[in-house]
């Protein structure tokens, strides 16, 4: 029998390991998905992709100040994680334009990047490469990766319903 220390250590390690593989634990019973947001958003792995502290005073006064936005309830999936990078699924056919779609994943800061190569459209957008990011110019790990899980995304709703987009 393994001793309580020993066990400690190895729980230890698979806790690291989850949250290196972006596990986050479900909201809590009858959170508003607002504010788990703001909590996803707070644990980027990334610190500068994290809120900055008057960021969140300012989203928890809207909050405060807007209770018909606390009135939805986080659910909690079937899946047992939350990954982080790619912790919602936005609908993609509720997007009119790149921008707005930069902006829902929060990447906004690449905007001129995507329309001056020509990513002008979602159905361009859709078909986007990594090779593709280094060459406009996204060059942080994480900024790929969360574009390109969204990229992902979008890629399967479209092809569930090929017609609902532009």
């Amino acid at each position: 029998m393994k001793g309580g220390e020993e066990m400690g250590r190895e729980a230890s390690v698979l806790v690291i390991n989850a949250i290196e593989q972006d596990y986050r634990l479900p909201p809590p019973m009858d959170c508003p998905a607002a504010l788990h947001q703001l909590m996803l958003d707070c644990w980027q792995k990334d610190r500068n992709t994290r809120p900055r502290f008057a960021e969140i005073v300012n989203t928890l006064d809207k909050m405060i100040r807007n209770p018909a936005s606390l009135k939805t309830v986080a659910t909690i999936t079937a899946v047992p994680s939350q990954p982080l990078l790619d912790r919602s699924i936005p609908d993609f056919t509720a997007f009119t334009s790149v921008e707005d779609w930069l902006s829902a994943i929060k990447m906004n800061q690449y905007r001129d990047n995507f329309l001056t190569a020509g990513f002008t459209s979602l159905q361009l957008v859709a078909q986007m490469t990594s090779e593709d990011l280094l060459r406009i110019g996204v060059t942080l790990a994480g900024h790929q990766k969360k574009i390109l899980n969204s990229v992902q995304s979008m890629r399967v709703q479209m092809s569930q319903s090929p017609s609902s987009m532009a």
